[in-house]
């Protein structure tokens, strides 16, 4: 077992909060990603749980043992950073197993975890070459083998996979997925990728200036954004987000005319929408359909345009001169300057207050598969 719980963990530097009350429960065997932009906390929260950083109030309990104030080498907690921090001088056999002889580790013991972390990860004909001999991708996977020989209860992942190209990320990834199959371990993951976030997580959390915006799993958190900031932050090509004013509210949604003047009912709770109210359409890439402009109450102008092969990203600037992206086939073809038409899909578009809150969808409501 490896529950970990935090409650109301704050962090500051001087008068500088970094984290402002942080409560969150993680399950043993999760894989969990912290996520968010620069600056949000989300790198001080980890090395908060490492203990390598003091923090300023609040407690962490490690399967419900406080180790708020245990020295890093005391919480069983194996960390991977950003940097391989690899000895240069050192055999990966040797970097392996460096710290289970300094515990003082019986020879055949270590030999034997060295062996199975090698296997694991398919180090086993690099076992013998200096990190200097590596490719970068073989060097994180060094750095994570040597966490793997102490059995910790949990492994802390710090944006491991940042210095690696674009190819070699999505193979580090894809072994990452592997590997917590493999140990059916509890893993915490940060990240600003949120390719990253989405692919490799149980449970997301989406952290802002030093708070907990939204937790759960990440088609929860694409379908069901509780605010403007998971909505926009988790998607990519990101959330359009179009201002509008609620016309009229029934039983089936609220219908809210754009500044276009198109109008748009969409399948959320009236609850806590007047009539007169200004709202923020949301919706995504994929739930907006280029039309014929003769046919269509709601017309754009192509800006740019980006082909991808199996996907075509459109850049468009409505005739309010509010800013769309639109997912289209690869086979796409259009023109700068061209007049489109859009529908957008009012059962997956998203409404949002005055104060960027989600309003609530009903149930009824269709949802992606």
């Amino acid at each position: 077992m490896a529950d970990l719980t935090i409650k109301n963990l704050r962090k500051s530097y001087g008068e500088t909060e970094i984290l402002k009350g942080i409560n969150l429960d993680i399950k043993d065997h999760e894989f969990v990603v912290f996520v968010g932009p620069s600056g949000c906390g989300k790198s001080t929260l980890l090395r908060s749980i490492a203990g390598l950083e003091e923090v300023s109030s609040g407690e962490i309990f490690l399967n419900d043992k406080e180790i708020t104030e245990l020295a890093p080498a005391k919480r069983d907690l194996a960390m991977v950073f950003q940097s391989y921090a690899l000895y240069p001088h050192m055999s990966v056999r040797k970097n392996m197993s460096f710290a289970l002889e300094l515990a003082g580790q019986d020879k055949e013991t270590i030999n034997s975890k060295v062996d199975e972390a090698a296997r694991i990860l398919e180090l086993g004909p690099l076992l013998d070459r200096k990190p200097k001999d590596l490719s970068g991708g073989q060097r994180q996977r060094v750095a994570i083998g040597r966490s793997i020989v102490r059995h910790p209860e949990i492994f802390l992942f710090d944006e491991p996979l940042s210095n690696l190209d674009a190819a070699l990320r999505v193979q580090m990834r894809l072994e990452l997925a592997r590997l917590h199959q493999d140990l059916n371990a509890t893993m915490i993951y940060v990240t600003h990728d949120q390719v990253e976030a989405m692919t490799l997580a149980d449970k997301v959390v989406v952290l802002n200036q030093g708070r907990i915006e939204q937790v759960g799993s990440p088609m929860e958190l694409y379908h069901h954004p509780v605010n403007e900031f998971v909505a926009g932050f988790l998607g990519m090509p990101k959330m359009s987000f179009l201002p509008g004013k609620v016309k009229s509210v029934s039983a089936s949604g609220v219908t809210a005319e754009l500044t276009s003047g198109y109008e748009i009912e969409v399948p959320v709770s009236s609850d806590s929408i007047q009539p007169g109210s200004d709202v923020n359409i949301g919706v995504r890439p994929e739930h907006v359909i280029i039309t014929d402009k003769n046919s269509s109450k709601f017309q754009a102008i192509l800006d740019v345009a980006e082909h991808l092969g199996s996907d075509t990203y459109c850049y468009v600037k409505t005739l309010d001169k509010q800013m769309i992206t639109i997912r289209t086939p690869g086979d796409f073809l259009g023109t700068f300057g061209e007049t489109i038409g859009l529908n957008l899909d009012p059962l997956q578009c998203h409404l949002f207050d005055t104060n960027g809150k989600a309003v609530p969808r009903l149930s009824r409501a269709a949802e992606v598969a």
